[in-house]
């Protein structure tokens, strides 16, 4: 791996209210904060107006409402004069489906499967009936065939523009359509008819064929540009489980660039790792951010937290009550409903490698058993996806078998469980259909997970919102301090330049409101008892009350983490709460009463005087909101791996889901405080001495002694810097505080990065070093 990685990166949300220009005046900003590179969004063409780049038009061109190619050389020569280097988000997956901004889409909606952009898209022409639906009316055809003209050879709808096939423009309207190589329909067809990939369920994003060749050089021959003349210094891959061979994929990537310095968007399960063979210097950070917000919560109030929750809310197991079974109804939900559309691809790819088998045995599957058998395996995938015939072995255990098994009456057609299993397994060899069927399976079983799992099942098991995070588990919320060193050792060991993060332009909270979160399960019984009174006094959660208690408990915690009372913006956030559990509205149809009632209980209730019951308890626990913030800071800025800053997170910053957390950054951050100062001391002192947090460093515990060990995190990196926490402050106070506890201090002298002047030797009250900041950040400065 490239030995030019960041010892640091700082994300900036590039768009056209902070365009290239914007980041370069923050540039001496960013430097004096200690960063080693600015990590920017998507910098390639993007459909107009677009606040995020992800809805790539033209990969061959940097965006010129950014500021073109010039305000990014520019933006790289003025970071380069302090010491600054550039990391850019790339989309290898998707492109925009927007065919009058994306003209290689434009050209094969007007030439079909014979143009010579074909290739690039994952379109499945035989399905569609040699034409590709484009799910873009209001209303079925019929109503919307007056808002349709012929402009000379462009075919309009509002302001949507389609070109016309050679020769067809002269033909009346019904005969026209008929004779083009797509089908305008009603957007709602978009779930069970779709012929090509797209993003997850997102219609409006079409799946790119980056494992041809000839799609990777169109596609990445800018990017490989900025990096061969070094405007660009590093990659971060987003969503690489889209893809049909993410480690070829990776492989040819890495050969391109000579091996920069590259991590890549994957949510790793539980216990799952990378691919060893991917050459990347690994995640983006989610499985950081996990272990992250765990250590800082209580096991024992989160189960407490979990009973109380259940007994204000009630929900049924398989609806909220319990975490296994809510996220498998999600997925079964997921799987039926808006995956429609590429489950009958799958099933189409599973009945085709059937039927040309050279295993007689396998042929003559109905295809409603092999999508029986499909489905019920899908759901009871417990990883994003399979990558190899021995991960889907791995993954598709026995035991899932089993229990697929079960969802037939006939034993003999539960007989397409084993045979789709075993194709899936790669146990009757590899052929083109079975090799189509397994990329098929992997494709839609990551899009399966990433919506059931963090787009519905988040959003209906909801006792610690804290927990319910991008990668996050909240079946198993908390983490012991012994288990995150364990994990901090080894990611030191196997991927010491991995990507580490607390926010994102993805997370569904700021680390700071998951934090104050967090701290809920210190008391449940208090925070139990401050819902009940509030709900008591507006008559939220009962029958012409509110919403219902489910999503009013996600809702008092949502206010509690924000902090104060904010009518827009707890709307939105609790408004798409709403329509993601699916439980009484969603997306596509909208439950305006119920939405009302949502509306209504955040403007008479969280910004009433009810809630004010919750930010009193807020303004009551803020030292140890504060000591969770800086706790989560710390430990990210000098854990192994490489820190990446969302923008304006340096200091306080209180954030909901996307879009609250995606505004133009401002520079200087108003008001850093604490977490400020601490954040610059530790990015400056990576940047000063990267030998000790990179490849060659060491992790190493540091152990604390006396009644409340348990409350104190420690550890050093390659034994001149040490970091030391407290956990769980809010029951250190009510157990008698810190006491008699030392931290056992390693040989030499210490001084205080965050407090200069302060010194410390040998064993160490923890009350003396964490009295004054609950946290502290110390070099080593004897000479030996």
């Amino acid at each position: 791996m490239d030995s030019r990685a960041p010892t640091s990166t700082y994300r900036l949300q590039l768009q056209p209210g902070f365009p290239f220009a914007a980041a370069e005046a923050a540039v001496p900003h960013l430097a004096a904060l200690g960063v080693s590179h600015l990590h920017l969004s998507p910098v390639l063409e993007a459909v107009p107006g677009s606040t995020h780049g992800y809805d790539v038009t033209d990969p061959a061109r940097v965006r010129e409402e950014l500021g073109g190619e010039e305000g990014l050389r520019s933006l790289s020569r003025a970071a380069r004069a302090l010491g600054l280097g550039l990391v850019v988000d790339i989309v290898p997956n998707h492109m925009a489906m927007a065919p009058r901004h994306n003209r290689p889409l434009w050209e094969v909606l007007r030439k079909g499967p014979g143009s010579p952009y074909a290739s690039w898209f994952d379109i499945d022409w035989e399905a569609g009936g040699g034409r590709m639906l484009l799910p873009v009316l209001g209303g079925p055809l019929g109503t919307e065939l007056p808002h349709l003209r012929v402009d000379g050879e462009v075919l309009r709808y509002h302001d949507h523009a389609f070109p016309l096939r050679a020769g067809t423009g002269e033909l009346p309207l019904p005969e026209l359509l008929d004779a083009q190589w797509y089908r305008l329909g009603w957007w709602r067809l978009a779930r069970t008819e779709l012929a090509h990939r797209r993003f997850f369920t997102v219609s409006e994003l079409i799946g790119v064929r980056v494992e041809d060749p000839e799609v990777f050089d169109a596609t990445h021959g800018k990017i490989l540009e900025l990096l061969d003349e070094g405007v660009v210094d590093g990659l971060r891959i987003d969503h690489p489980d889209g893809l049909a061979d993410p480690g070829a994929y990776l492989r040819r990537l890495e050969k391109a660039t000579g091996g920069r310095w590259t991590v890549v968007e994957k949510i790793l399960a539980e216990d799952e790792r990378l691919p060893e063979s991917w050459p990347v210097a690994g995640t983006t950070g989610y499985d950081a951010l996990r272990r992250l917000d765990a250590v800082l919560t209580d096991p024992e109030g989160a189960r407490g937290l979990l009973d109380r929750f259940r007994r204000y809310a009630a929900p049924p197991g398989d609806l909220g009550g319990d975490w296994e079974a809510t996220r498998h109804r999600s997925a079964e939900r997921v799987v039926d409903h808006e995956l429609a559309s590429e489950m009958a691809r799958l099933t189409r790819a599973a009945a085709g490698a059937c039927a040309a088998s050279p295993e007689a045995a396998l042929r003559d599957r109905a295809p409603w058993a092999l999508r029986t058998a499909l489905r019920e395996l899908l759901v009871r995938m417990e990883v994003y996806r399979p990558y190899t015939p021995r991960d889907a072995a791995a993954v598709l255990t026995e035991r899932a078998a089993a229990e697929a098994r079960a969802a037939f009456t006939v034993p003999e057609e539960a007989e397409a469980v084993d045979v789709v299993r075993g194709l899936l397994c790669g146990r009757y060899g590899e052929w083109p259909e079975q090799v189509e069927l397994c990329t098929r399976f992997a494709q839609t079983s990551s899009a399966l997970r990433a919506k059931s799992v963090e787009d519905n099942a988040f959003y209906r098991y909801v006792p610690l919102l804290s927990a319910n995070e991008v990668g996050g588990s909240p079946g198993r919320p908390a983490l012991e301090p012994e288990e995150f060193h364990a994990w901090c050792a080894r990611t030191q060991r196997e991927r010491p330049l991995t990507g580490t993060v607390l926010s994102t332009h993805d997370t569904k909270r700021s680390a700071d409101v998951r934090a104050a979160i967090a701290v809920l399960s210190q008391c449940p019984d208090r925070w139990a008892e401050t819902v009940e009174e509030a709900a008591s006094a507006s008559g939220a959660g009962t029958a012409g009350g509110g919403p219902d208690r489910q999503l009013a408990w996600a809702g008092w915690q949502t206010l509690f983490g924000l902090g104060a009372p904010s009518g827009e913006r707890l709307t939105g956030a609790l408004l798409k709460h709403a329509r993601e559990s699916g439980l009484h509205t969603t997306w596509t149809e909208q439950d305006a009463r119920y939405e009302e009632t949502v509306t209504t209980f955040v403007t008479a209730v969280l910004c009433g005087t009810p809630g004010e019951r919750v930010t009193a308890l807020r303004k009551a626990l803020e030292p140890h909101v504060r000591a969770n913030v800086l706790a989560a800071a710390l430990l990210h800025l000098t854990m192994p791996g490489v820190p990446d800053v969302y923008q304006g997170s340096e200091g306080e910053y209180r954030a909901l889901v996307d879009p609250d957390n995606r505004p133009p950054a401002t520079f200087p951050h108003p008001d850093p405080g604490a977490k400020g100062m601490l954040t610059a001391a530790a990015l400056t002192l990576r940047r000063r001495r990267p030998e000790l947090f990179g490849a060659g460093a060491s992790y190493r515990p540091v152990p604390a002694e006396g009644p409340a060990a348990g409350h104190c995190l420690a550890f050093t990196r390659s034994g001149r810097v040490l970091t030391a926490v407290t956990r769980l402050s809010l029951r250190l106070e009510e157990s008698g505080g810190w006491r008699d506890t030392v931290l056992l201090l390693p040989p030499g002298r210490w001084t205080d990065l965050c407090a200069p002047g302060r010194e410390f030797e040998g064993p160490t009250r923890a009350a003396d070093l964490l009295g004054a900041l609950p946290v502290a950040l110390l070099e080593r400065v004897d000479e030996d």
